[in-house]
């Protein structure tokens, strides 16, 4: 069982650059495996853009590996996507897991110029294509719905190859054997109870064998919320009222976790 904590995310009076090296630092003096960050282009808490924190916070360590879940990938240009995770993989010499969705229909997709009705096509094409850049080849081809690419040059690659680690979320068994078809990990969601998480996994476990993949190569994790302190019953007090902000704001603090599988 390997362990991660969150990234402070949150820049609510300005940007914290030494807290932020210090917690870092702490978390891998701690043991800690990695650090994450979530995304969220659209709300009211003022979160940093994950992929430029974690570029930050590659600078700022030599161990942790750094994570983003998730990345609602169905709003992104997968090229340009593809190219900022290359870069984030690079600096930080091999140490990006990236976590993708389509994102619920509850997304805002018309700010983004993104059809509600073909949204989870959109995604599973635009992450065939990301993976197209990430290849070997250093001229990409691909002919799909929504993009036609000829020929075209693109480095660098990834140091992680074919490339970085492809979490998935989800809950509903169609979004399960999507994330067993072509990911390589599985997180379930801080919200998700123990009980819908450990069924979750079994149904992984059974799409892994359906489709005929290792499971030692398939990663299964989840995102936990937890609050420290000397007295046992003021801290499940204390959880329980910030529950509602955590599910939130996961990125804002030390207090969400990760936990790994392998």
């Amino acid at each position: 069982m390997r362990f991660s904590i969150s990234i402070p995310q949150l820049d609510a009076t300005g940007f914290d650059a030494a807290g932020l090296r210090s917690y870092l630092a702490r978390a891998e003096e701690l043991g800690f495996d990695g650090g994450w960050v979530l995304e969220q282009i659209i709300g009211e808490a003022p979160l940093l853009a994950p992929l430029e924190l974690l570029a930050y916070a590659a600078a700022c360590t030599d161990r942790l590996r750094l994570g983003v879940a998730v990345l609602v990938s169905s709003l992104h240009e997968p090229l340009q996507l593809a190219a900022a995770v290359t870069t984030v993989d690079r600096i930080s010499l091999g140490r990006l897991d990236v976590g993708v969705a389509p994102g619920g229909g509850f997304r805002r997709f018309s700010a983004f110029g993104v059809d509600k009705a073909t949204f989870v096509s959109r995604f599973t094409e635009g992450l065939q294509l990301m993976k197209a850049a990430w290849a070997d080849e250093p001229r990409v081809t691909f002919h799909g719905r929504f993009r036609q690419v000829d020929n075209l040059p693109i480095q660098p690659k990834p140091v992680q190859r074919p490339h970085p680690p492809i979490w998935f979320g989800g809950q509903a068994p169609k979004a399960l054997a999507r994330a067993v078809r072509h990911g390589n990990a599985f997180l379930g969601a801080g919200s998700s109870t123990t009980v819908a998480f450990a069924q979750a996994v079994k149904t992984v476990h059974r799409e892994l064998a359906e489709q005929g993949k290792d499971p030692g190569d398939f990663t299964i994790g989840k995102r936990v919320y937890l609050m420290v302190d000397d007295d046992a019953g003021l801290a499940r007090e204390r959880a329980g009222r910030a529950a509602p902000d955590l599910r939130h704001h996961a990125g804002g603090g030390g207090r969400a976790g990760v936990g790994h599988a392998g």
